[in-house]
């Protein structure tokens, strides 16, 4: 970055490109002024007064940013239609084409680590398609839109902070400092404060560079998760076989014991081997009482600190497990059954606040307290309490 004049609060920047409508115009002025006020935040961050104003400065409000941020999906995807898109046959073939190629970038990331060469591929391949779509958007200029108008703004100041300092420390330029619309950045989409935190310069070049270096990138996605539990040499689980009467209740992670503890209850691998000695393992049924069923440790959980799904974890687990020659989903899908609106996931909830069953607030998103309310009621009808919503459910709760 070339010398400038010092930067102080009341520096006059740059003024950001206004939109079109009369609308867009009142937003891009507003955003001007929310910048530079922000530029003190970020002076008194420690930011050096040339990056503020160079790159700060020259932030552009993104109208689309903040479209996305409202945007809402109108259904859920099933597990079986998410795993199908995420591992499907041609992300695994070119996730074990991917792995061969950067064999010498990969391999010496595990065994830094201790994280497998076909794990750091999975989630590379997840997270930006083996670097075909990193997103387009210029992350300073989607954090600070964020931060100015967004939903969660205390964390996009936060972030956009941190994107400012990366610039600042000469890891990147703001130019190629680029992502998704909401700040994830570079071949395995990392935040920010993520990279500042766990970014690894691999290749010695004195920059830690998730954009353009694979070899950062394996290092950089195999560090964090060694630093966020991690067990080397132990699997992320397997498929399991379910006895009769087992009770769905207990089909959640917050339910751990041992391996040994699952099997003295009945639950076997589905090729009658042993199943993997876990010390803390856990059964997940993403598809109910009618779909496969898993035994998932430690690294299962460590997966979901990179992105808080189980269905993601699981495509992370299943491609992993694939890339590296191993088996697809046995168990069947319930396919016959329709995934639920987001009106009618909303209709589910107040139902069952309406009866009693406390399923948390009516917002159209199946979390925790709405899969417990769900379970209670399906105690309360004799049926399989495994807390997956159904139109039968629904019509059963909302029935006089």
């Amino acid at each position: 970055m070339p010398p400038s004049q010092p930067l102080t609060a009341s520096t006059t920047l740059p003024a950001a490109a206004s939109a079109g409508t009369p609308a867009d115009a009142e937003h891009a002025a507003g955003f001007a002024a929310w910048r530079a006020a922000f530029s003190a935040q970020a002076l008194a961050a420690g930011i050096r007064a040339g990056t503020v104003r160079d790159v700060l400065g020259n932030a552009q409000w993104q109208p689309r940013v903040v479209e996305l941020d409202r945007a809402q999906p109108e259904f859920t995807r099933t597990p079986w239609a998410y795993l199908e898109k995420a591992v499907s046959a041609q992300r695994i073939a070119q996730g074990k084409a991917q792995l061969a190629e950067h064999h010498a970038a990969l391999e010496p990331a595990a065994g830094r680590y201790g994280v497998p060469a076909t794990v750091i591929t999975a989630i590379w391949g997840m997270e930006s398609n083996y670097g075909s779509n990193f997103g387009s958007f210029h992350t300073v200029d989607a954090l600070a839109t964020l931060a100015y108008d967004g939903r969660r703004r205390a964390w996009a100041q936060v972030e956009l902070l941190a994107a400012l300092r990366i610039v600042d420390q000469g890891d990147i330029t703001a130019e190629r400092m680029v992502g998704s619309w909401a700040g994830a950045m570079g071949h395995t989409q990392f935040l920010p404060s993520v990279f500042l935190a766990y970014a690894v310069d691999a290749d010695g070049d004195g920059h830690r560079d998730i954009w353009g270096s694979i070899p950062d990138v394996a290092a950089s996605t195999a560090h964090f998760l060694s630093r966020s539990g991690w067990q080397a040499h132990e699997p992320w689980g397997a498929e399991v076989r379910l006895p009769p009467a087992f009770d769905h209740a207990r089909a959640d992670l917050s339910v751990q014991q041992t391996t040994a503890q699952w099997e003295a209850e009945g639950i076997q691998a589905l090729d009658g081997q042993r199943l993997p000695a876990l010390d803390a393992a856990s059964i997940v049924a993403p598809a109910g009482a009618r779909g496969p069923a898993f035994l998932v440790g430690a690294n299962f959980r460590t997966i979901l600190r990179y992105n808080n799904s189980i269905h993601y974890a699981l495509a992370v687990a299943l491609l992993s497990q694939q890339i590296g020659g191993g088996a697809a989903v046995a168990g069947a899908w319930p396919r016959d059954l329709e995934p639920l609106s987001r009106a009618q996931t909303q209709a589910l909830q107040e139902a069952l606040n309406q009866r009693g069953f406390a399923a948390g607030t009516s917002d159209g998103v199946m979390g925790p307290a709405t899969r417990a309310g769900l379970r209670a009621f399906q105690r309360s009808i004799g049926t399989a309490q495994d807390g997956y919503p159904t139109v039968e459910l629904l019509q059963r709760l909302q029935a006089p």
